[in-house]
């Protein structure tokens, strides 16, 4: 994982050098998400500015990375999963190890107009890339289907093109400023956004009677995981205890004495697998984690913060995610904490378990999803809204402090087959846990107490105090006179709790203006629940916080 910046458009009479220092400042304030290398790359018609944290061909993989005969040049933030298999199969002129390569072979293989629709469907990994075409001056800009990998652009003062990783980078540069949406491609040569990612299994009619085979289920998400331990460095785990944490510990246990970008067939450089955990003294998580991570044989590290360490570190927090969401601050802020733990331990890497609970239905307002097609729907409405919450958190939090974050769930292989299910055998209630159907497809895979462990939303299981510490912090933080105004102040996404209100001043100051603001999407809601969905229980529209233990009469009593 690295960072982008791009500035296209560029004129005849434009001062190249003037732009070219002004691109590599502005790509500056997102380097740690690159702290590896930089590499610059500018031509008449654009400039691109990489920051690299090397994870795969660190000897040989800088970026921009160009065609044999220049006239290619491609920056990505990313991974791709199938390098090998796409490398294997091209006849291109490759020029590095990296695996981000393959998308230049591509896009010489197909010819600029057929890459959209044949390149890019190939590719399965995480990513959002500028491909400039130099012979043809052309260039195109997409974004993996899921939102995995940040990218924002906008328009500068002269209408040149930027594009960067993260908002901060285009901060007082572009007024426009906008997230660029995930599965979609921009081509200069028609000028038009197209989407590029279309999947039959969005439609619920498509998925009904599919049943679930348990064997081709986990064996989906084993390969997945398989996948994704590609690395020329030091990885590990994120392991909170949960369902999801644990199972892509469990699955990563089978393959990691052995080098995947060797076909498994020498031993690891690494061989054994590190966990990490965090939470407050005595929390859930801390607890779970361990017991999970005994049962694995992992190394595990289990860290305890501070409720004031967590507070201090807000503002730092905010000004990485670039959110003012109250879940994803609440969240992110111990996931901050450990990325920062990680990185002083020299761990490039991790493994996470984001994307289980839209897939599957995981957040317990699903016990109450009136039907099958109804929680199909919310699935799909979930995946869609990921990349501006788990994906953003994730991302964000961990690549603040240079590590990456993977995350198998969101696999596309494997999105395929856990969304072509018939989700009248995902759906919960009447007796039957959430994500049963996964929990039964890894059936004796770990410790029954963690299987078949009850939901948490993270920011709970870190423990109980520091949400309930967050609120009480902001009452003190924000007076009754102050928040009374907050329509006036904040007419858009107005705050609608002292918390809320809270985070959004903290945002405010980082990301100012209207267009910062819409980045974030509105709305009261559960866990990031539909208008929809959250008519599936009365209760529902009238809860405000989103953690957890407010969706009354499920936690702690989903079998009841």
């Amino acid at each position: 994982m690295c960072s982008i910046f791009g500035m296209f458009d560029l004129q005849p009479g434009d001062d190249l050098a003037a732009l070219r220092r002004q691109a590599l400042e502005l790509s500056q304030r997102q380097r740690h998400r690159g702290p590896d290398w930089s590499g610059v790359f500018v031509d008449a018609g654009v400039i691109l500015v990489h920051e690299r944290l090397a994870i795969v061909d660190p000897a040989s993989g800088a970026q921009p990375l160009r065609s044999r005969d220049g006239v290619l040049a491609l920056a990505v933030n990313g991974e791709i999963y199938n390098h090998q298999e796409l490398r294997s199969a091209s006849a291109y002129d490759f020029t590095t190890g990296s695996d981000c390569e393959v998308i230049n072979a591509l896009y010489r293989e197909h010819g600029a107009d057929e890459f959209v629709e044949h390149g890019l469907p190939r590719l399965n990994g995480i990513f959002a890339f500028a491909l400039w075409d130099g012979a043809a001056q052309r260039y195109l800009i997409a974004r993996d289907p899921i939102g995995v990998c940040p990218l924002y652009w906008g328009h500068d003062i002269h209408g040149r093109l930027c594009v960067a990783s993260e908002m901060k980078a285009l901060v007082g540069v572009c007024a426009d400023v906008a997230p660029f949406p995930p599965g979609h491609v921009y081509d200069s040569a028609s000028g038009e956004l197209r989407c590029y990612y279309r999947k039959p299994w969005r439609d619920y009619a498509h998925t009904q009677g599919h049943d679930v085979d348990a064997p081709v289920l986990r064996q989906a998400f084993e390969q997945a995981v398989h996948r994704q331990l590609m690395t020329d460095v030091p990885y590990g785990v994120l392991l909170s205890g949960g369902l999801d944490s644990s199972l892509v510990a469990a699955c990563a246990a089978q393959f990691a004495r052995h080098r995947i970008e060797e076909g498994d067939r020498t031993e690891a450089w690494w061989p054994r697998l590190h966990s990490f955990a965090i939470g407050l003294d005595g929390s859930p998580d801390l607890a779970a984690a361990q017991i999970a991570a005994d049962a694995l044989g992992t190394v595990h590290h289990g860290f305890v913060y501070t409720f004031w360490e967590g507070l201090d570190a807000l503002p730092e927090v905010i000004r990485h995610i670039e959110t003012y969401d109250v879940t994803t601050i609440r969240a992110a802020t111990p996931m901050y904490l450990l990325a920062r733990r990680i990185k002083a331990m020299g761990v490039k890497m991790v493994l996470s378990g984001e994307g289980s609970d839209e897939i599957f239905g995981g957040y317990l307002y699903f016990h109450k999803a009136p039907s099958a097609e109804a929680f199909h729907e919310e699935t799909v409405r979930k995946l869609d809204a990921l990349h501006s919450y788990d994906c953003l958190r994730a991302n964000k939090a961990m690549m603040a402090w240079g590590v990456e974050a993977r995350v198998p769930f969101l696999d596309l292989e494997f999105i395929d087959v856990a969304m072509g299910l018939d989700a009248k055998y995902k759906m919960a209630g009447q007796g039957r846990i959430e994500k049963a159907v996964l929990r039964e497809a890894f059936d004796g895979a770990l410790p029954a107490s963690i299987l078949w462990r009850q939901k948490e939303q993270f920011s709970d299981g870190v423990g109980y105090g520091w949400i309930d510490g967050l609120k009480a912090h902001a009452e003190q933080a924000i007076s009754d006179r102050e928040f009374a105004a907050a329509a006036a102040r904040y007419p858009f996404n107005t705050p609608a709790t002292k918390e809320a209100y809270f985070y959004r001043r903290i945002f405010e100051q980082h990301f100012p203006g209207e267009a910062c603001a819409a980045t974030v999407p509105g709305g009261k809601s559960i866990a990031c629940s539909s208008p929809a969905a959250l008519a599936w229980d009365p209760a529902f529209a009238n809860a405000a916080d989103p953690s957890g233990r407010a969706v009354k009469g499920v936690h702690d009593h989903a079998l009841a």
